[in-house]
């Protein structure tokens, strides 16, 4: 009888208990952003309802946990319960036998045996339910053990030419991407080519697989048809180190990390003193950290907290000219800065990276108006491909319509 309740009790206690894994991890993800954001919700006046949302995330993670401890005490209940049964009956079995029949010694033993039999019972229902439920967080670290792993850095006998990529070309063929096997595809058979030193935009409408298709350029996504050629290499044939060294971004949210000015602008130490501070001088961040006592050991806190948001993304751009690759990302690299740093963010990719393959991955139109050719992108397919002055020419196209769209809104 036993068995049978608690394994009645252990069937929907473990359900119990994966849910209430998956209730916490939104109070923790929610209270970290709000955290982050707080000077905008600040601004904004929504401080109430932050509030009230994340007191609906903690009382729908305490109500599971409630129901969670809820179970337990059932059973617990149930198993006493049995616990006195067998100890009442034990005792009327034994008072009702014939005087004489038992030493007093005899009985006494009997009902501290049953007694003991029972607390042991309780103890081990008690015990087997806790493990039972702790052994979740085991199941769900082994789910993380094994999620495939992303390639290999290195492929020895698939290592490209250290000179890779000498032109800058890249060669998209069919290309196909989906984020999981069984989900819907988000790039559907892109093919163009971006021609060696050329300035490439990218736009569309949200969700048109802008981010996505410089995801698979750095292959944090592999393709699942299809092909991306940089100088007739094919990406998904070399390691990932191989292939990411050898590509540049400045992007939309520059990122730094604890530690000093050199770990961030140089976090390999690949390069002397006089090439950071070469880089430095021609994103004009040479003035400001060279009166710093501690010059280039000068501290950055987490996040770059500490320095400002033009200044993080100069930070970024000096990396990406101490590396001078041929194929350069701009994730509208200028979305979050003042017209001040733009001004000298284009000037130096326009001085430093002329002979380089630039692409631009634009959430505003206007960025991508002086670029050599324009890709516009709609529901993952590729509908226009050309120079942006003659897409302006033709008032039926896509890219027209997009930047008079733009331009509306501003009147």
């Amino acid at each position: 009888m036993l068995l049978l309740l608690q394994r009645y009790y252990i069937a929907s206690a473990r359900e119990l208990v994966r849910i209430n894994g998956t209730t916490k991890a939104p109070v923790m993800n929610y209270a970290a952003e709000s955290m982050l954001g707080v000077v905008t919700i600040r601004a904004f006046a929504a401080t109430n309802r932050f509030i009230q949302t994340n007191l609906q995330l903690i009382d729908m993670d305490a109500t599971m946990f409630f129901y969670t401890n809820a179970a337990l005490e059932w059973v617990l209940l149930r198993v006493e319960a049995m616990q006195i049964l067998v100890i009442v009956t034990s005792s009327i079995l034994l008072v009702m036998l014939p005087a004489g029949s038992v030493a007093p010694g005899f009985l006494g033993l009997c009902l501290s045996y049953a007694l003991t039999l029972s607390s042991a019972q309780v103890f081990l229902t008690r015990f087997y339910s806790n493990l039972e439920n702790y052994m979740i967080s085991v199941e769900r670290i082994k789910q993380f053990m094994n999620l495939p792993s992303e390639p290999p850095a290195i492929i020895s006998d698939r290592r490209p030419a250290p000179s890779w990529p000498s032109e800058g070309k890249i060669n998209l063929e069919n290309l196909r991407v989906k984020y999981r096997e069984n989900a819907p595809t988000v790039l559907r058979g892109i093919t163009c080519t971006f021609a060696a030193g050329n300035k490439i935009g990218v736009v569309g409408r949200t969700g048109s697989g802008k981010t996505t298709l410089l995801s698979a350029l750095f292959r944090l996504i592999d393709p699942s048809g299809g092909r991306i050629l940089i100088d007739d290499v094919d990406i998904c044939t070399i390691g990932l180190k191989d292939l990411r060294m050898k590509l540049s971004i400045i992007p939309q949210e520059p990122t730094l990390f604890r530690g000093s000015v050199r770990s961030n602008v140089d976090p390999l130490g690949l390069y002397t003193d006089q090439d950071i501070w070469e880089a430095l001088d021609k994103c004009q961040l040479k003035k400001t950290i060279s009166v710093l006592p501690e010059l280039l050991e000068a501290p950055v806190s987490d996040d770059g907290e500490n320095w400002s948001a033009g200044q993080r993304q100069l930070f970024c751009l000096a990396r990406v000219l101490l590396s001078r690759n041929r194929i350069l990302v701009l994730d509208e690299a200028t979305a979050s800065i003042d017209s001040a740093t733009d001004a000298i963010l284009q000037r130096v990719i326009k001085q430093e990276f002329s002979g380089c393959t630039v692409i631009t991955i634009a959430h505003r139109v206007p960025t991508v108006t002086d670029s050599d050719m324009v890709m516009v992108l709609s529901y993952g397919k590729l509908i226009e491909y050309d120079r942006p002055s003659r897409l302006m020419e033709n008032e039926d196209s896509s890219f027209f319509k997009l930047v008079s769209e733009y331009w509306s809104n501003y009147k």
